[in-house]
């Protein structure tokens, strides 16, 4: 039994840990932003705001990519062909203020 959890162990470390992609969407096309957020599912963006503060979050394509108290809403963010692009990312379902169904955006 020692064995085997000590090779479960191994094999635990040795795997690749499964980290999300970051990117610069100010030098990306909006369209590229919304295929990396839809292939990979959620990413954080990662960019300077017009006052020189880095900004960043993360990006997602539905609801299921969020916590389970929050839920998928429309953003927009820079990119390099469009000042607003959007983008979905996970909201808090207190901000619904009372409404009976979750919206189910999709990307």
């Amino acid at each position: 039994m020692k064995k085997i959890a000590l090779a479960l162990m191994l094999l635990l470390v040795a795997s690749p840990a499964l980290a999300i992609s970051r990117y610069n969407p100010l030098t990306m096309s909006c369209a590229s932003v919304r295929a990396a957020i839809h292939n990979q599912g959620a990413v954080i963006f990662r960019y300077q705001s017009p006052r020189g503060l880095p900004l960043y979050d993360r990006y997602v394509r539905n609801s299921h990519y969020c916590d389970a108290t929050d839920y998928a809403e429309w953003t927009h963010i820079p990119s390099k062909d469009d000042p607003r692009c959007p983008v979905l990312n996970c909201q808090n379902i207190d901000n619904l203020d009372g409404m009976l169904f979750i919206p189910q955006y999709q990307l």
